[in-house]
């Protein structure tokens, strides 16, 4: 049996909740991971790991687990503004070793499945950096590019653009 296979038939989903933290701080701490969110130093990630699980108490999170063990979450940003409710932006991060496999996919399915019945937003978006590799993912599950801004973000005095992404759900 090849590791993809392997590995999804291990699969269960779940509500993020507080405990899912500890995770977020461990894969946020590598920095090859750690490239592709916008975050720089520890308070940093610190705080947006505050963010994430803060949202989670909406039930607007979810974790996959392999064997029991979170290997990935997503997170909805509900709109708090009545006007701004049909559209969300969120956020996906998988474990490192866990790439590749077939697991975001999944995630994001979950997670847009998740913010159409119970939230009923309409319109999904995201961004993610030029050069990312979980774009071919996105694009494959319908999300389209509507802009773009040119160094938008910099470290180590290179430059990358922001790409604006969105789906329409309903």
């Amino acid at each position: 049996m090849n590791r993809q296979k392997k590995t999804l038939s291990n699969l269960s989903f779940r509500l993020t909740d507080r405990s899912d933290a500890p995770y977020l701080t461990k894969w946020l701490s590598d920095p090859e991971v750690l490239h592709w969110f916008p975050m720089l130093t520890q308070p940093e990630v610190a705080d947006a790991i505050r963010i994430w699980i803060e949202h989670s108490r909406f039930g607007s999170g979810i974790t996959v687990e392999h064997n029991n063990v979170p290997c990935g979450m997503a997170i909805l940003y509900i709109q708090a503004y009545e006007k701004l409710k049909h559209t969300c932006v969120f956020s996906i991060i998988i474990q490192k070793d866990k790439r590749g496999c077939g697991i975001g996919q999944l995630l994001m399915e979950k997670l847009m499945e998740l913010a159409e019945e119970k939230f009923k937003i309409n319109i999904l978006h995201l961004e993610v950096y030029e050069g990312n590799p979980a774009r071919k993912m996105y694009a494959k599950l319908g999300f389209v590019e509507f802009g773009r801004q040119e160094r938008f973000i910099k470290e180590k005095n290179t430059y990358l653009a922001k790409v604006f992404m969105q789906k329409r759900l309903i």
